[in-house]
């Protein structure tokens, strides 16, 4: 069972997800409406987040984050050890298929987003690091269904509902087996406008080291669609060279 979270870091994050949201400097009062948290506590978390210099006050009454958070995330990303080791790998992949390319891992019942890098193009898939997705209606969460035992997944299936994020998501339990088997055989995954409408998108599990990951590209559907079977060629070089690093 997974663990309870703890509301003082919850709240911590609820707070800067929401100056990320604003875009602006926000008061005191408008952070405690916002964040739905009481104002004493509101205002003991903006202290804290002061004195230690994630917070300043550009204007008497409203807050806003300093550069440190960014300086913070950089240093982070610079040392991540499947990340850095993967990204000139994916970075190829994005430039070969001039679509957007992310890596995400299976995190309880969704799929989380590690790394995104965007399309050059104006008209793209665009997501962001730290999104969580359905595994039901995304190609990556699609993926770590597919690597699940035969009778783990009819447990998942059976104990879970299939929510409509799109008129295309595939919402049977039937449907969506048959979806995964035929997606296994043929060594990858796909959805087409069951998680974004209007986006299409490949994706194949890969192992990189001890870490279980799955790879998309996405894009507009009719782009996509012209291209898939070059992009899915790419897609499966491009795990199989990652497999082939990690073994290395």
């Amino acid at each position: 069972m997974a663990a309870e979270p703890v509301p003082a870091a919850a709240r911590t994050l609820d707070l800067l997800e929401t100056f990320r949201g604003a875009r602006r400097p926000l008061s005191l009062s408008e952070l405690a409406r916002l964040t739905r948290i009481p104002v004493s506590t509101c205002h003991a978390l903006v202290r804290t987040l002061e004195q230690r210099g994630f917070l300043y006050y550009p204007s008497q009454r409203e807050a806003y984050p300093t550069r440190k958070l960014l300086e913070l995330a950089r240093d982070l990303d610079a040392n991540d050890p499947v990340i850095a080791r993967l990204a000139p790998t994916l970075a190829s992949l994005r430039d070969a298929t001039q679509e957007t390319v992310i890596v995400g891992m299976r995190h309880d019942d969704s799929a989380l987003y590690l790394l995104v890098l965007d399309s050059p193009h104006l008209v793209r898939y665009t997501a962001r690091a730290g999104e969580f997705k359905p595994l039901h209606s995304s190609s990556i969460g699609k993926s770590f269904l597919g690597l699940m035992a035969d009778e783990a997944l009819e447990s998942w299936l059976r104990s879970h509902t299939l929510a409509r994020v799109t008129p295309n998501t595939v919402v049977s339990a039937r449907a969506l087996k048959r979806n995964l088997q035929e997606s296994r055989e043929r060594g990858y995954y796909m959805t087409r406008g069951e998680n974004v409408a209007d986006v299409m998108a490949v994706a194949a599990p890969v192992k990189a080291g001890s870490v279980q990951l799955a790879i998309a590209i996405a894009g507009p559907l009719h782009r996509m669609e012209a291209h898939e079977h070059r992009h899915v060629e790419r897609l499966l070089a491009t795990v199989r060279e990652i497999e082939r690093q990690a073994h290395g």
